[in-house]
């Protein structure tokens, strides 16, 4: 049987890491630097997705797009590699509204040129600007670039690795739930009921070295087997700062559910064994001030049933090797050195990043860890703003698993887009 419940939060207090600690103490001192000075003036939420901006435009159709078109060259380690040119996404964005309560958002995406997705199709009607009730394709509200993922508003070619592996971008279910803003407190929040993962498709999706990536349904013919709950809140209540709260419970789904008899424990047993449970907790923080960019990730994540279902999995006499738990951070800063040239328009942002996560940071009997899973990597580069929609980015990742003495490395650049 899966087991999931308040066990499963207990367990996140006796993992904490060094790293995790790295990223409170880092959001502390961000907090008692800017409360030293109070702001003054009326502060209001900076950021917005495609979705935010879609929902503005006055009554009829409206359109917009985002993409990024990406050169990446991996090199070094005394061996030869081919660049690879990639129109990495094209988006379109098509949105309507109805009447002033009700408005329609859809995103469209051709990713590699011959891949096409649907990555948002929900109705949102407005009883206020606190109320807000949803419904549809929608965006699971966790992580920063999964919620702001178009390629202008982050630094860096490519999204971050954090990114892919442990909230795997772009997660998006169908589901319901209420979003709003409460200005008067300067928070918004997010509670959605999703239909969450699939874990088995003929074979496990769900594995130790891409984590819950390849379990998405992205809202193609889903399967649920149990309602899954993601909510989110952000604070915008201190000039230039924005801090986030996220989390995730729920169970995955598997095909092996339809027509399983109640009473036959076989049937039963074996479809519990090709179900996990998922609880994920993160926080992020994002500050501006002058040209200087803070910016930061950490989640945490707890997977149930891992034993039963690596046995369950075992493909070719290979056991599957899902981690108990999995997590990471990265933290990231970044300076427009454009600023320390008066009268200049434009920005140009000179960044870092390092980032550090493990798919498989605990694992459950018989499954042997594997250090290859537990990921670093330092990504440093310049983006030039040339307009609010077009920025032109370049960057040198450095990348290693826990095995390797030296770091793989590879070159990026592109030019990411955004109307």
């Amino acid at each position: 049987m899966v087991l999931f419940g308040w066990s499963s939060i207990f367990a996140f207090q006796k993992k904490l890491s060094t790293m995790k600690k790295v990223i409170l103490i880092l959001l502390a001192i961000v907090n008692f630097t800017i409360l030293r000075a109070q702001p003054t003036a009326e502060v209001s939420d900076i950021y917005e997705n495609a979705a935010t901006r879609l929902s503005k435009n006055s009554p009829g159709i409206s359109f917009g797009g985002y993409g990024q078109i990406d050169y990446n060259q991996p090199f070094g380690m005394g061996e030869k590699y081919n660049g690879i040119l990639d129109v990495h996404r094209m988006v379109l964005l098509v949105g309507y509204r109805f009447n002033k309560r009700l408005n329609l958002v859809t995103e469209i995406e051709w990713e590699h040129v011959k891949e096409i997705s649907i990555e948002q199709a929900f109705v949102n009607y407005s009883l206020n600007q606190k109320i807000q009730l949803q419904a549809g394709l929608m965006l699971v509200p966790m992580g920063l670039i999964n919620l702001y993922h178009e390629p202008t508003t982050f630094n860096g070619v490519e999204r971050p690795l954090l990114d892919k592996f442990i909230t795997p971008t772009t997660w998006r279910e169908v589901g319901f739930g209420v979003a709003g803003n409460l200005t008067e407190v300067s928070m918004k929040y997010q509670a959605y009921v999703f239909g969450g993962f699939k874990s088995y498709n003929g074979e496990a999706l769900i594995t130790g070295k891409n984590g819950f990536r390849k379990a998405r349904q992205k809202g193609a013919l889903s399967i649920v087997g149990s309602p899954n709950f993601a909510g989110r809140v952000e604070y915008y209540g201190i000039l230039g700062l924005n801090v986030g709260a996220s989390a995730y419970f729920g169970k995955t789904s598997s095909p092996l559910n339809n027509g399983v008899v109640k009473t036959d424990k076989l049937q039963m047993a074996k479809a519990d064994s090709s179900i996990v449970g998922l609880a994920m907790i993160g926080v992020d923080l994002r500050y501006q001030k002058r040209g200087f960019q803070l910016k930061g990730q950490w989640y945490y994540g707890h997977i149930s049933n891992t034993e039963q279902y690596n046995f369950f999995g075992v493909k070719a006499g290979e056991m599957n090797d899902v981690g108990k738990t999995m997590g990471g951070f990265y933290a990231e800063a970044a300076y427009d050195i454009l600023r320390l040239i008066k009268k200049t328009a434009g920005q140009l942002s000179l960044f870092a990043r390092y980032t550090s996560f493990d798919t498989q940071r605990s694992t459950v009997s018989r499954v042997i860890k594997k250090p290859a899973y537990e990921i670093q990597a330092i990504t440093t580069g310049l983006g030039w703003k040339i307009s609010r929609g077009v920025v032109v980015k370049s960057d040198i990742q450095f990348y290693k698993t826990k095995t390797d003495n030296k770091y793989s490395k590879a070159f990026n650049a592109g030019v990411a887009l955004w109307f």
